[in-house]
């Protein structure tokens, strides 16, 4: 018997190696985001800190991630990507066009690291970048304000007049005609992403100059807050704005960035992160039409999906012309039966006929 338990003893204590000895567990990703203006309830930078806490969320003790907010464009925002990387983090996501220079310069000095530029067009082995069809939502709150409007006049308060804003400001407007061909767009550019002060002034000269629905491609949501006040019609962008305007908001173009975060964090932790070039719309979940306000009749939310659903599946797109469409200036910009390139789209520089206001033009 004691034999037994001696051999019973022994083998125990051959096995026990086997069971304290458990593989190292892997250090959490590091993850860093660098935000162009400050985090608030709604925007631009919400949708991406909406993103971040998605990536924690669907990789709960895989990830640690960090953010880093009120960031300028240029000098500032090559120091606090730097800063990052020093710090430790191996993916960075930089969501401003204006951050793109600088992340391809960190990137450099920084090979084992990879970088995500949202909205920028360069590319590295280490820097990846992804852009949404904003346009495509753009379309729909086109029709959206074009069943809404009594005066058929819109306002657009824009920032700069860079290729994305384009695109947005003729969809919207293309979309109007197509249920309104009376309706008109009045553009005031701010050269500003983010100043609500001058937001605010600008929409309250459109509304003064007869525009009743008004959208905007700037940061903040003090568009939306001067069409509640004046009681005018607004289309949010970015966020769900119905918090700041529950009476104006007739619909919202939200930008979804959590499942595109989620899927690079997750391929870089796998090791399967390879650079490229993301360009997606309503198909691919990065946009997203609807929170419809209270004065909008089921009638028009429900043509507006109705068309959501056909850019999904390919059957409607903005800028393919069933009759000749032209520009603001008289030129032909999209013949009979075509529908535009992505590189077309991309190089945009004209605005199209029905909205009031020039752009200089590049090339």
């Amino acid at each position: 018997m004691y034999k037994n338990l001696a051999a019973a003893l022994a083998a125990a204590c051959f096995f026990l190696p086997a069971f304290s000895q458990t593989a190292p567990k892997a250090d959490p990703l590091k993850i860093g985001f660098v935000y162009v203006a400050p985090i608030t309830d709604a925007g631009w930078v919400r949708q991406h800190e909406s993103g971040r806490k998605a990536v924690e969320a669907a990789l709960a003790g895989k990830v640690k991630t960090t953010y880093v907010e009120n960031v300028a464009e240029g000098a500032d925002a090559e120091r606090v990507i730097r800063d990052l990387a020093q710090q430790g983090n191996k993916l960075i996501f930089t969501p401003s066009f204006g951050y793109m220079e600088p992340t391809m310069k960190v990137a450099r000095d920084f090979p084992d690291v990879k970088f995500e530029s949202i909205t920028g067009y360069k590319t590295a082995p280490n820097v990846a970048t992804a852009n949404a069809r904003y346009y495509e939502g753009r379309y729909l709150a086109g029709v959206a304000a074009g069943r809404m409007t009594k005066t058929n006049v819109a306002g657009y308060v824009a920032g700069f007049p860079i290729p994305e804003v384009l695109q947005g400001i003729n969809a919207f407007t293309l979309g109007m005609r197509s249920v309104n061909p009376k309706a008109q767009v009045k553009v005031v550019w701010l050269d500003v992403w983010f100043d609500p002060p001058k937001e605010r002034d600008a929409a309250m000269a459109l509304f003064n100059q007869d525009a009743d629905v008004i959208a905007f491609h700037t940061g903040s949501t003090a568009v939306m807050a001067a069409a509640q006040e004046r009681g005018k019609m607004a289309v949010a962008y970015h966020s769900d704005m119905r918090k700041v305007a529950p009476d104006a908001q007739i619909v919202a173009v939200t930008h979804q960035w959590g499942g595109y975060y989620t899927e690079r964090a997750r391929a870089v932790i796998d090791g399967t992160w390879k650079s490229g070039n993301v360009w997606g719309g309503v198909k691919e979940g990065l946009i997203r039409v609807g929170d419809f306000g209270p004065k909008v009749p089921k009638a028009v939310q429900d043509e507006v999906l109705a068309r959501q659903q056909d850019i999904a599946a390919g059957k409607v797109k903005p800028f393919q012309a069933a009759a000749e469409v032209r520009d603001n200036e008289g030129h032909v910009v999209i013949p009979k039966g075509q529908n535009l390139s992505d590189e077309q789209i991309l190089n945009m520089n004209w605005l199209v006929e029905g909205v009031q206001g020039r752009v200089a033009r590049r090339g």
